[in-house]
């Protein structure tokens, strides 16, 4: 190839790829602010909090952080706002295993954290992190479900218990809970979990229709 050749070869295609580079930049710029909500002063002041208790020591949002405790980029999806209050405040009221210590968080701390996890969690990151697998810690195919266990999973329940060392620890373990409890006691706690365990920070799951329940409720009665 010519000098010539060779010049107008990288002139031309430097040229291409730097158009590219601009309508990629662009495409990208008009999804950004699709893909967060709007920082409010609420949000921002839970951000502030979150460094002040330098939260990011121990857990990671979008993969950044420390990897000792849970990831919390989608928390707020995951736990109720009540319990995720309480937790913040006092972590071993809610659950006496728990490893992080009583950092001093306010009441209004708290609220204003919660907006900030709220807020990451609305963030699209395009499916990550990955939701658990129930059918890994039931050892079935997800195509061989039961209806009992596509209700467990809908409802997120792996998010704070355990089958056969797959799911959260925030939960009592249920690997051998229908040998523990007999039906009854299951229905009733999934309704009104106070009534049956006083200090639990379960929600209540009352809006479950019968049918939901009592699959659900066959499905912990299995686990023996």
């Amino acid at each position: 190839m010519s000098n010539k050749g060779a010049r107008n070869l990288f002139i031309f295609g430097s040229l291409f790829f730097f158009l590219i580079f601009i309508v990629l930049t662009f495409d990208t710029m008009g999804k950004l602010d699709k893909r967060a909500p709007e920082i409010t002063e609420e949000v921002n002041a839970g951000k502030m909090a979150w460094h002040k208790y330098d939260c990011i020591g121990c857990h990671t949002i979008f993969g950044n952080g420390s990897y000792f405790a849970p990831d919390m980029t989608k928390v707020a999806e995951k736990k109720p706002k009540g319990y995720l209050k309480q937790f913040l405040m006092d972590p071993k009221a809610v659950n006496p295993k728990a490893s992080m210590p009583k950092l001093g968080i306010t009441s209004d701390e708290a609220d204003k954290l919660i907006s900030f996890l709220e807020w990451i969690s609305k963030v699209d990151t395009n499916g990550w992190p990955p939701k658990p697998i129930l059918a890994g810690a039931v050892g079935v195919a997800v195509k061989e479900l039961t209806e009992g266990q596509k209700v467990y999973q809908s409802l997120g329940c792996s998010n704070c218990h355990m089958i056969s060392g797959i799911g959260g620890t925030t939960g009592p373990d249920l690997t051998g809970v229908g040998s523990k409890r007999d039906g009854a006691w299951l229905s009733g706690h999934f309704k009104n979990p106070k009534a049956y365990v006083p200090n639990s920070a379960m929600p209540a799951y009352g809006h479950l229709n019968e049918k939901d329940l009592n699959v659900l409720t066959d499905y912990m009665v299995s686990l023996k």
